[in-house]
């Protein structure tokens, strides 16, 4: 796959590349095991991003409890580390027949968009969790990094802002993402090298999607808040981080 094209736009929507000391870390083989459970856990934490931003902006109450209860065996999962792997298939059922709200005029897009992006998360963790399990790696919960965390503390607290930020927030954690694996590809062994790169198409366009729909619900040019939240993005990638995480900063294990 020629990435250039689709790391082009990546690298001029972040602030900052990945720092080299960061893939430094996480190209050693004993860290292998927590960069692929933190992998495993990001991928089902977009899933929930994304079914949240339905559940709260566009479903009526009937079709968001069913959404939530669709949901939940992976949440079971990863936090009860359940051995049942039975739900692990049921993501190609989900089907775009969420009811939109009245008032919601973007609601059939933001959940056009959505589904697709639930659906693609939660086969790449599936696909994490069968190279997890080929390699002998067990599920082992793992604390959360504090990248989300400070990038949420942007989020303006009135509407429709609130939305509009949460939107750009997922821009950002999906362009880096798509950055990281391209960042990470090179070092790593060939299946691992060839999945990261499989994936980044998908979230190349989930930065794209969730960029566009900020765009399209704000009442005003998101320039400005494009920017705060892009240099608040960047500290924290800069910034040095006492755990190694898929997005966290600089390594200082001292």
């Amino acid at each position: 796959m020629n990435t250039e094209h689709l790391l082009a736009p990546i690298h001029a929507f972040l602030h900052c590349r990945t720092p080299q000391a960061w893939i430094e870390q996480a190209r050693k083989p004993e860290n292998l095991p927590l960069l692929l459970t933190d992998h495993l856990v990001c991928e089902l934490k977009a899933a929930q991003t994304a079914m949240w931003l339905i559940r709260r902006y566009v479903a009526d109450k009937e079709s968001g409890d069913a959404l939530l209860a669709w949901l939940k065996p992976w949440e079971q999962f990863v936090h009860c580390e359940n051995a049942d792997l039975a739900f692990l298939e049921q993501h190609k059922t989900l089907s775009k027949t969420v009811i939109s709200r009245v008032d919601a005029k973007y609601g059939d897009v933001l959940v056009d968009k959505m589904v697709l992006l639930i659906k693609e998360e939660l086969h790449h963790f599936y696909q994490v969790l069968e190279i997890m399990q080929a390699r002998n790696i067990p599920y082992v919960k793992i604390t959360a990094s504090r990248y989300a965390k400070g990038l949420l503390r942007e989020i303006t607290n009135h509407e429709p802002q609130t939305l509009v930020d949460k939107l750009i927030c997922g821009a950002y954690i999906e362009a880096r993402s798509c950055e990281r694996f391209a960042s990470l590809a090179p070092h790593l062994d060939d299946e691992l090298a060839s999945f990261y790169v499989s994936l980044l198409r998908s979230e190349a366009r989930h930065y794209q999607d969730y960029l566009a729909l900020a765009a399209e619900i704000s009442k005003t040019d998101i320039s400005a808040r494009v920017q705060i939240i892009g240099e608040t993005e960047a500290k924290l990638i800069q910034e040095p981080d006492s755990q190694l995480r898929f997005h966290s900063g600089l390594p200082d294990f001292g």
